[in-house]
């Protein structure tokens, strides 16, 4: 992977870790119930399940790419418009809640890292949303696995990062999304849907 399309993937990556999704949201909750270093377990969880995903979707690309030559270019256009799609919805949601039911109860770590397993691949839409990002960013003349390996690397250390960060100032954090969580979706809805125009047509 060139340098200046893992810095462009950088900077997406960044933007996709702080839009508040259910792991993000999980490991906010776990936070404020269990306190940080036990959100851990649950951060963890989430990280395999990623893998585990991106995996799942990079398999997929790589078999359409043995099967046409031009897949890459349709894929590039499809997931464009899916990510646009998606920044339309985001932009529509609803400010995020964060849930504190199981307040005052102790759970295992094993019981915290397979929530955050399970957060992570149980929505079918996760694969199809990284079919749909992880094109943008590949080049065909490179060997797949190497780019599979830079980019889930990546992806699965800023997402960690971030989590723990949400996991550590839970207490601050879920005031300020209650009051400006509308917000915060619309300007991530809109940095979704400029991702979707835009990285279709980078080289």
């Amino acid at each position: 992977m060139a340098l200046h399309t893992w810095l462009i993937y950088l900077l997406a990556v960044l933007g996709l870790s702080l839009t508040p999704g259910p792991n993000a949201l999980l490991a906010l909750s776990h936070g404020a119930l269990h306190g940080h270093r036990r959100a851990l377990f649950t951060i963890a969880g989430g990280a395999l399940g990623f893998v585990l995903i991106m995996a799942l979707s990079m398999f997929g690309i790589g078999a359409l790419l043995k099967a046409s030559a031009d897949a890459l270019t349709v894929l590039k256009v499809a997931g464009g418009l899916y990510l646009i799609w998606l920044g339309v919805q985001l932009w529509r949601a609803p400010a995020v809640q964060v849930s504190t039911d199981g307040e005052g109860q102790r759970r295992s770590g094993v019981s915290l890292f397979r929530q955050g397993l399970f957060s992570a691949v149980s929505n079918p839409k996760v694969i199809l949303f990284f079919g749909a990002f992880l094109s943008q960013f590949l080049d065909p003349a490179q060997p797949l696995w190497l780019q599979f390996l830079v980019m889930t690397l990546t992806f699965v250390l800023i997402e960690a990062l971030v989590e723990y960060l949400l996991a550590r100032l839970a207490h601050r954090v879920r005031p300020w999304l209650a009051r400006s969580g509308k917000g915060f979706n619309r300007c991530c809805g809109a940095l979704f849907a400029a991702a979707g125009l835009a990285l279709p047509l980078t080289r």
